[in-house]
């Protein structure tokens, strides 16, 4: 495998950039052929660089701007030029490097990504991925945020895009899709959703789809990819990182509300770490802005150095994939199909 080379926005994220160096020092202790672009502070970062031993495999370009973690999109465009974050897509964009990450502003992000990068062929609007946990490994929900709606030929692109990604994500050969929905009946759910599954399930697009799931199937694995609009994803993501806080915090209270259940911890010591391990969103951390002629990943704002380098490893392992052309292989038989004009009744 040849020499992989990866464009880092150092500044981005409520930590930077100490965790964006850390996450990085423990992604090259996997002995990876990878090297990074570092884009941010020069005197801030190579002293980092130095103090963690990766001069070798680091390379700074200055930008002394940084985008505000709290800045509106529309802003932070106009004073793209000259910050961390758009040179870190530039890099992607020029070819330099094979694939970026950032954990700064998520809108902003995603419009200089948009701006700089362009849409792929065939995709109306780019979807916002997220790994999920589930009882039988991982799924990938989307989209989670980048859309506040979408109507059926979206949902469609998004079904192409997730299972493509899915594919390079997972290794599996043929992953299966689902519509999220209030209700596995054909009849139910709003107009958008009825008409792409019915495109989905009668239409020759090359997808396993299973028709579709309500949000507890998300949890129990039932596809490996769940469509469903931005401003759903988005709730449903929440909602599941909100539950996961409190089911840590309710175990944590019962082991340690007693010196019994002190000792029952104590003996249950293996399994509880396995059950931390599954529960930590650092081992699903990074999202991907699906539908752009680049890679870009994003990263939790808030991820410790763990979180980071999963980032790191899920750009590595989509730039050394060919996602893209899957998708751009999937988006042509939906346009051979001549989607995009039925509507529910016809």
């Amino acid at each position: 495998m040849s020499e992989l080379t990866l464009s880092i926005d150092a500044m981005g994220g409520d930590a930077a950039p100490d965790v964006v160096l850390d996450g990085i020092q423990q992604f090259s202790e996997e002995g990876k052929d990878t090297r990074f672009l570092l884009h941010g502070r020069q005197a801030e970062l190579e002293e980092g660089i130095t103090a963690r031993g990766l001069s070798a495999i680091c390379e700074v370009c200055d930008q002394p701007e940084v985008v505000a973690m709290n800045a509106k999109p529309s802003s932070a465009l106009r004073k793209a030029k000259g910050t961390s974050m758009w040179s870190m897509i530039e890099a992607v964009k020029d070819g330099r490097a094979a694939a970026g990450v950032s954990a700064g502003n998520t809108g902003a992000l995603m419009a200089m990504s948009m701006l700089a990068l362009r849409k792929m062929e065939g995709v109306h609007r780019p979807a916002m991925t997220a790994v999920w946990p589930t009882l039988e490994g991982r799924c990938v929900v989307l989209d989670v945020g980048a859309n506040l709606d979408a109507d059926a030929e979206q949902l469609i692109e998004f079904a192409v895009m997730g299972e493509s990604y899915a594919r390079a994500v997972f290794g599996k050969e043929r992953p299966t899709v689902g519509l999220l929905n209030i209700g596995a009946e054909e009849e139910k759910g709003p107009d958008a959703i009825r008409l792409a599954g019915e495109i989905l399930r009668n239409r020759d697009l090359g997808i396993d789809f299973r028709g579709y799931v309500e949000g507890n199937d998300i949890s129990m694995g039932a596809v490996d990819v769940v469509v469903t609009d931005g401003f759903t994803g988005n709730v449903a993501l929440k909602t599941a990182e909100g539950t996961a806080r409190l089911v840590s915090t309710y175990v944590r209270q019962a082991l340690t509300a007693s010196p019994l259940s002190k000792m029952g911890a104590l003996l249950a010591g293996p399994g509880l770490k396995d059950l931390r391990k599954k529960m930590n969103p650092s081992s699903v951390n990074g999202g991907v802005l699906l539908g752009l002629n680049g890679v870009v990943v994003k990263s939790h704002g808030g991820a410790d150095a763990d979180g980071y380098a999963t980032a790191i490893r899920l750009a590595a392992n989509l730039a050394h994939s060919n996602y893209m052309q899957e998708v751009a292989t999937g988006l042509v038989r939906v346009s051979k199909q001549g989607i995009g004009s039925e509507s529910v009744d016809g």
